[in-house]
């Protein structure tokens, strides 16, 4: 699996030490690939839709975006990501956060996001 495009002026981090009972962000990224785009049927970490993750303690912030501002997914995906993210092992408070600037295009899907939908 390639990474992801990041962009560079959004930082993945932890703000914590991470201990047996923390999360890293590794962690959470690993549990935000079981998120699905329902039409394109690939994870919002190869999408390229997950813009930062931060780890403080046993709290957890995501920042993330849609493919477009007037997907209608927006309500199922942060229940989907409060879900998978709060099954993690230390996890006490999940919090999304849904933006759209910068804005989402291909490049920053995955190469191998890419190749599976024609890029």
């Amino acid at each position: 699996m390639s990474e992801p495009v990041v962009d560079p002026e959004i930082e993945l981090s932890t703000e914590a030490p991470a201990t047996s009972s923390t999360p890293t962000v590794d962690d959470v990224m690993e549990a935000l690939t079981n998120v699905i785009d329902p039409e394109l049927g690939l994870d919002f970490v190869e999408l390229g839709l997950v813009y930062g993750v931060e780890v403080q303690e046993g709290d957890v912030h995501i920042t993330f975006t849609l493919t477009t501002p007037g997907c209608p997914i927006g309500p199922q995906v942060t229940e989907q990501m409060e879900e998978f993210v709060g099954e993690l092992d230390g996890v006490d408070e999940v919090e999304c956060e849904m933006v759209f600037v910068p804005p989402w295009s291909p490049e920053r899907m995955s190469e191998d996001a890419k190749f599976a939908l024609g890029f």
